[in-house]
């Protein structure tokens, strides 16, 4: 592990370090933030995972999550959104390739090599968390935006008992039925509808739920509202009478100032799951 940048952040550490992944093949850059009370014994942790075309320095610095975390005792881990550099597969299109991995193990070509984002997320990158850092791992909660909101809900449901909370900033709720899905599971995971169903956060709640509480905010004026699809999400959270907050935010989009608006409730949320018991 090479430490690219630290810098004092509201008491604590703001961190920026790469590494290499055995899951991606490739060196892998993270931001983590450690509050000040990680210098006396291990800290809870959050997650945040990032949208399409972001880099794990987005959120690090748009987001304003750690002003709150830092009240709160809480570290906040910012990986990057797929693996990058020279002999990487890549696409023209925004939303397919070098930042934007989905957080799935591709299996298909060219993409199958590297971008096994599942794998980098819950194996390498917190194996090398725990070994490196004063971080309570028994403690961990979830949260993200747009592709990060579907990544953090999917990963939480699929993954029992890892994360104590999840939360999402206008996720992408149902990518099988979306243009912001059926694209990348094909090129990522082929035309076998049936191994999609595993990354799609309203299938996931109709058929297992989450066993802890959620939090999901999207805005009314968000612009692609029409691929995120929440009611998807709500409607099966209603059905399967699943422990969650969905709402929806009158005049926001879907920017940086939706969820920094929004930041104090969402890690406030977590720090009550990961102070609890």
């Amino acid at each position: 592990m090479e430490t690219k940048s630290e810098n004092a952040c509201f008491g604590g550490i703001q961190g920026v370090y790469t590494h290499a992944s055995e899951a991606t093949g490739t060196d892998m850059t993270f931001g983590l933030f450690l509050p000040a009370e990680a210098r006396d014994g291990p800290v809870p942790v959050l997650w945040y995972l990032s949208g399409l075309t972001c880099t794990h320095e987005n959120a690090m610095t748009k987001a304003g999550a750690q002003g709150w975390a830092a009240e709160q005792g809480i570290a906040l881990v910012f990986p990057d959104t797929s693996p990058r550099g020279e002999g990487v597969a890549d696409d023209e299109a925004f939303d397919m390739g070098q930042g934007a991995g989905f957080y799935l193990n591709a299996t298909e070509a060219p993409w199958a090599e590297h971008f096994q984002m599942r794998d980098y997320i819950t194996e390498d990158l917190t194996a090398l968390l725990a070994a490196e850092f004063p971080l309570d791992m028994e403690r961990q909660s979830i949260t993200g935006h747009s592709m990060g909101g579907h990544g953090a809900l999917t990963l939480a449901m699929s993954l029992p008992g890892r994360f104590r909370s999840v939360s999402a900033f206008s996720p992408i709720c149902n990518p099988t039925a979306s243009d912001w899905g059926r694209k990348q599971f094909t090129g990522y995971l082929g035309t076998d509808e049936a191994t999609w169903a595993a990354h799609d956060a309203s299938l996931l709640m109709a058929e297992k739920g989450f066993d802890g509480p959620i939090l999901v905010d999207t805005g009314t004026t968000d612009q692609f509202l029409d691929l995120l699809m929440p009611e998807t999400l709500a409607s099966a959270a209603a059905k399967r009478r699943q422990q969650c907050i969905l709402r929806m935010q009158p005049g926001y989009d879907h920017s940086y100032f939706f969820v920094s608006s929004f930041m104090e409730d969402h890690v406030t949320f977590h720090a009550e799951a990961l102070y609890a018991g």
